[in-house]
């Protein structure tokens, strides 16, 4: 649970930034703010797993995304100030992506999923609150364009969680701070070093 809270305040916190720079009002930004902490784990329960999601059935989570819009708002002069908010973003992004993604694979775990599905739900959970949050502010997903690695190194990193969980005897959560700190590390040295995919047409038709 503690690793849903934790991701869930940090969606919440990234959605708020981005919301803030589209120059939404309060409730803009909130909307914003909800749907990138929580759009992961709505597709991941209404589409996957069938359960309710814990955005309705657990009080804490309402209380984490106010209280990250909060944040935003109480330190928007000096957010907005900071020459490299995308930069920024991405940072938050790094923890709370793998974080969602853990949840995400430790349900489907105890499920009863084979594998390949893990990993699959686990990605869906990881960046499904940036896609949705993308999409609502009328962006192209950044999760679907060349850039820095992300969708790959997330992939990478489930793998990772599942050979330490499952092959190498590791408890579930020390297997699952581990994925966080490698796809934490790959992110920064991808943004560090500007380590890039490349799109798979090179230049556009004729």
């Amino acid at each position: 649970m503690v690793f849903d809270y934790f991701a869930t305040f940090l969606w919440a916190l990234s959605g708020s930034i981005v919301g803030m720079h589209k120059r939404y009002d309060l409730a803009g930004v909130l909307v914003i703010a909800v749907l990138a902490s929580t759009g992961g784990s709505l597709i991941r329960d209404g589409i996957f797993l069938n359960r309710r999601p814990p955005v309705v059935g657990d009080g804490w989570y309402i209380p984490l995304i106010l209280a990250a819009v909060a944040v935003v708002g109480l330190f928007r002069q000096r957010i907005s100030r900071m020459p490299f908010v995308d930069r920024l973003i991405s940072v938050i992004d790094a923890l709370g992506v793998p974080a969602f993604a853990v949840v995400g694979m430790q349900l489907s775990l105890r499920a009863g999923i084979p594998y390949p599905g893990v990993v699959l739900i686990g990605v869906i959970n990881g960046f499904g609150g940036g896609l949705l949050r993308d999409v609502v502010v009328d962006d192209t997903p950044t999760v679907l364009k060349p850039g820095q690695f992300a969708l790959s190194a997330l992939l990478f990193a489930c793998v990772v969680f599942l050979l330490l969980a499952r092959g190498f005897g590791l408890t579930n959560n020390l297997a699952a701070w581990s994925m966080i700190g490698l796809y934490f590390a790959i992110r920064m040295l991808s943004i560090r070093f500007n380590w890039r995919t490349q799109p798979v047409l090179p230049h556009p038709p004729a």
